[in-house]
C-alpha cells in the first residue's frame, strides 16, 4: 500500500524521546523536509504526542511521533510526561534525541555516558525490547572533530546502538539517519494479513456490508475497506451486500462461495441465512486476530456469564466519532449485555487514546476491533487487562457469544475451534 492507502494504525510508527528543547520537533522536520511541527526555543512548545505521516523508503508509509519533553514540571507537566511515555505502547523504532551540549564530561565517565532524562527513557525503551538509537541533535554547536569524538565514545559504551550526528540548522545527518531507520525495523510477520492467508486465488467471499444510520455516508467503514483490499490482494472475489439481499445473492453464487464476513451487529441474522457448510465470521473477529489476541479475547467473553447487579463494565473504542441514537458501543452493546445478563450493570465508554491504565474496578471490559488502533497499541491494551486479571472481549467475539453463535463464527480458526468443541 502507498502512504494515502495505508490507514494510521498499520504504519511504521517511529517516536522521538528527550527533554524539552533537545530538538526533537526539528529532527522531525529535518527527516520529513517540512516544517510540519512547531519549533520554538520556549521550553515545552510539544505539549501533547503529534503525529505526522511520511514515506520512508524502503521501508514504507510510516507516523513519525514528536512527544512532550521528558523533564516537563508541575502537575500538568508530569501528565505531559505520562502521556510521552504512552506512546512507547505503539512505538516500532524510538528515536532519542540528546542536545550535544548537554553530554558532560561526567556523563561520559558513567557506564552509557549519556544524561540521566536519556537513561530513564532509554531504561523502558529496552524493557519493551524496541529497536532505538541516539540522535545528538545540533552538532554544529561544537567543532566537527569533537562531535566526533563524542560519538565514537557513545558507540563504545552502547556497542549495539546507533548513533546519530545531525544539524537541522545545517540540514546534515539525515540521510544517515534514515538509513539507521530502515537497519533497524523489525521484520514484518504474516499477520499483516487480515484474511488473506485463509484464501486463494478465485475463492469468492460474500461481504455484509449494513448500511443503516449509524454508518458514514459515502463509504464503507475502514474495517470493510481493508478486508476488500485484502481479498483483491489475493486474487479472490469481493461480493458486497446487505442482509436483505443476501440469501438471492447466496442462491445466485451457489457452490462458489467459500466464506461470508458480515458486520458484528447483524451476525444473528445473517447466521440464520447462511448455509453451514459455509465459513461464517465477522469482521472484528477477523480484526482480533490481526491485531490483537483472538484466543485471550474468546477466553475473556465468558466472564459474562457471572456478572452481578452493580458490576463495572467498560465498553472502550480505540476511535472517536460522533455518537448515533443506535451507536453500537454506547446502545446496542449495553443493551444486549443487559439483556443477556438480565443484571443492573454500571457500564462505563471510553475512546480514542484515553484507555484507563487502573482497570481493577471493572468485571469486564469489551473492546472494539481496533482497527485505527495500532497492533502493539492493541496488545498492550489486552496485556494490561490480562495482567490486572480483568477479562476483555472484543465487540464481534461478544455479539456472537451472546447469540449462540461463537463457536461457528470461530471455524476458520481450527485450533480454537477444537478448544471450543471439547
Amino acid at each position: 500500500m502507498s502512504l494515502h492507502q495505508t490507514p494510521g494504525g498499520d504504519r511504521i510508527q517511529i517516536a522521538l524521546f528527550g527533554k524539552r528543547n533537545a530538538g526533537k520537533s526539528s529532527v522531525i522536520n529535518g527527516i520529513t523536509g517540512q516544517p510540519v511541527a512547531i519549533v520554538s526555543d520556549t521550553k515545552g512548545t510539544t505539549t501533547d504526542p503529534v503525529s505526522k505521516a511520511m514515506e520512508i523508503l524502503p521501508l514504507g508509509p510510516c507516523m513519525l511521533i514528536d512527544t512532550p519533553g521528558l523533564d516537563d514540571e508541575g502537575e500538568l507537566g508530569q501528565k505531559r510526561v505520562q502521556r510521552a511515555i504512552s506512546v512507547l505502547n505503539k512505538t516500532d523504532i524510538a528515536l532519542i534525541v540528546v542536545d550535544i551540549t548537554e553530554v558532560s564530561d561526567s556523563d561520559l565517565e558513567t557506564e552509557r555516558g549519556l544524561p540521566q532524562e536519556a537513561l530513564d527513557i532509554i531504561r523502558l525503551v529496552e524493557e519493551k525490547n524496541i529497536p532505538y538509537s541516539i540522535v545528538l541533535n545540533q552538532a554544529d554547536r561544537m567543532e566537527i572533530e569533537k562531535a566526533q569524538e563524542l560519538r565514537r565514545k557513545l558507540e563504545g559504551k552502547n556497542p549495539s546502538v546507533p548513533v546519530n550526528l545531525v544539524s537541522c540548522k545545517q540540514k546534515t545527518g539525515f540521510e544517515e539517519l534514515k538509513d539507521t531507520l530502515v537497519c533497524q525495523m523489525p521484520e514484518q510477520d504474516e499477520r499483516l494479513h487480515i484474511i488473506g492467508d485463509f484464501i486463494r486465488q478465485g475463492d469468492v467471499i460474500v461481504l455484509v456490508v449494513p448500511v443503516d444510520s449509524a454508518a458514514p455516508k459515502g463509504r464503507l467503514i475502514m474495517p470493510q475497506q481493508q478486508v476488500i483490499r485484502d481479498i483483491l490482494d489475493s486474487r479472490a472475489v469481493a461480493v458486497v451486500t446487505q442482509v436483505p439481499e443476501l440469501a438471492a445473492a447466496l442462491e445466485r453464487l451457489a457452490g462458489t462461495v467459500k466464506m461470508v464476513v458480515t458486520d458484528s451487529q447483524a451476525f444473528k441474522e445473517v447466521s440464520a441465512i447462511v448455509p453451514e457448510n459455509i465459513l461464517l465470521t465477522s469482521f472484528s473477529i477477523l480484526f482480533a486476530r490481526h491485531k490483537g489476541n483472538l484466543q485471550k479475547l474468546v477466553e475473556g467473553v465468558t466472564a459474562v456469564e457471572s456478572l452481578q447487579d452493580g458490576d463495572r463494565v467498560l465498553i472502550a473504542e480505540g476511535c472517536t466519532h460522533r455518537r448515533q441514537c443506535d451507536d453500537i458501543g454506547t446502545v446496542k452493546i449495553p443493551g444486549w449485555l443487559r439483556k443477556y445478563t438480565g443484571k443492573e450493570l454500571l457500564i462505563e465508554t471510553c475512546s480514542g487514546i484515553h484507555f484507563p491504565a487502573d482497570l481493577s474496578g471493572y468485571r469486564l471490559v469489551i473492546h472494539c476491533g481496533g482497527c485505527t488502533l495500532h497492533e502493539k497499541e492493541m496488545k498492550h491494551r489486552i496485556f494490561r487487562a490480562n495482567e490486572q486479571a480483568v477479562p476483555i472481549v472484543n465487540y464481534g467475539i461478544f455479539i456472537a457469544y451472546v447469540n449462540g453463535i461463537l463457536t461457528r463464527s470461530v471455524e476458520l480458526f481450527p485450533e480454537l475451534h477444537e478448544k471450543l468443541t471439547h
